[in-house]
Parts: structure tokens; sequence; C-alpha cells
């Protein structure tokens, strides 16, 4: 469902790099920072907490503490090959996260909602950032951008068949790991596609003696 900065989630089922949170992840990713830091991890490669810090706008002891947490959790880890005596390097332990577990979500519903609200928030970053960057861009690139919504009145079933579809659509293409990185044909960069399936469900109908005006019988007798 989610990339931790994806996703939480934009991989496919069936990766062979990709985790299926459990409760203790997902109380581990049910905070912003942790999620960015997981994302900036997959998507840039090892880093210290320092450098992590300075794209996230906070201080390197509030970047390394998450990492620690994260890394307790199983989704970090240190980058023993990198690191020294002065300063630790972090690395990914995988590419995607999933969250598809329904009775998961009904366990931990509060770690559940502060997850979701976390990965929204940080798609929210990652729009307006390139928004940001749009006028920057080679025409090319300008003219790929694309924010759209189709409303669609869909049953349960429908939707979760449409969903279906979507990844299928999405799975035809090459994803954005270091193995594809190195055989990319010339021009290729990274292109984030964030998909929002969200049910708008009607409002109840009115009860009917709300809904009825009241008869009229004339004025009151004086």
């Amino acid at each position: 469902m989610s990339d931790a900065e994806e996703r939480a989630a934009t991989g496919l089922p069936g990766e062979s790099d990709a985790v299926v949170l459990d409760a203790k992840g997902l109380r581990a990713l049910a905070h912003p920072v942790r999620v960015q830091l997981v994302g900036l991890l997959r998507k840039h490669g090892p880093s210290t907490a320092t450098r992590l810090a300075e794209r996230l706008g906070v201080n390197s002891g509030t970047a390394s503490y998450h990492l620690r947490q994260l890394g307790a959790a199983g989704f970090v880890e240190e980058d023993v090959e990198r690191g020294n005596a002065r300063e630790r390097w972090w690395r990914s332990v995988h590419q995607t996260t999933w969250f598809n577990d329904p009775d998961l979500a009904t366990r931990e519903p509060e770690a559940t909602m502060a997850y979701l609200q976390s990965v929204a928030a940080t798609y929210t970053l990652r729009t307006q950032r390139a928004l940001n960057e749009l006028q920057a861009m080679p025409r090319a690139w300008r003219d790929t951008f694309d924010m759209s919504d189709w409303p669609l009145r869909l049953t349960p079933e429908e939707a979760a068949a449409l969903q279906a579809e979507l990844r299928a659509v999405i799975s035809r293409y090459r994803p954005d790991v270091p193995a594809e990185a190195a055989t990319a044909p010339h021009g290729a960069q990274r292109v984030a596609v964030i998909t929002h399936l969200l049910p708008e469900l009607d409002a109840p109908t009115a009860s009917l003696a709300a809904s009825t005006p009241a008869t009229d019988e004339g004025p009151e007798p004086s």
C-alpha cells in the first residue's frame, strides 16, 4: 500500500528486496521523519545522519536517534564498509515496504493512522518538491508531469480490481533499483508514480422525518 518515502509502498508484491510490515515495523514507521529517512536511503543510497539531517531540515541528533530506531526494527543497517570512528554510515535493508494486512490495521489502529498520515505527508512533500523544480526541468520532462483525478462510482470489488490492474500496468516498466540502473537506456531518470485510491462514501440518507416538511395546518388559534 504505501512507499515509505515512499512507499511505504511503490514496489509490487513478490520483490525479493521488499518487506511486509508486522506490528513492530508498523509502530517503528509511525513517524514522518522515519518514513522520510527510509525513503532517502532507498533513493540516494548510503548516507550519514548529518547528511540526512541536512536534507530533512532537522538536527543530526534527531536523525541519528531515528536511524537507530529504524535499525532496531530492521529497516536500515550500519554500512560498516563506509563508516569509521568519526561517523556512522547507514543504508536501507529493503527497497520497498508493504502494508497489506487488514487484520494488522484492526489490531493497531493508532499506529496504522500515524503511519498512513506520515506517508501522506511525505507524498505531499514530494509533490511540492517536484512542482518547485518543474520550471527548471528540460521541456521533455516538464511535459510528462501530471496531476489528475478521475471520479468513479464503483463497488468495493470493482475498486479492488482497478487497483490490481494499475499495479499490473506499473509492473511492466523498469523499476528504480540499483540492478536496473546500470542497464537503463540513456536519458532514463527516476520517475515517481504515486497512486491514490480514495473511497469517498456518500453521506447517509437523511431520515424521512427530517426531510419531510411539516404539514401546514393553518394559523394557531389566538
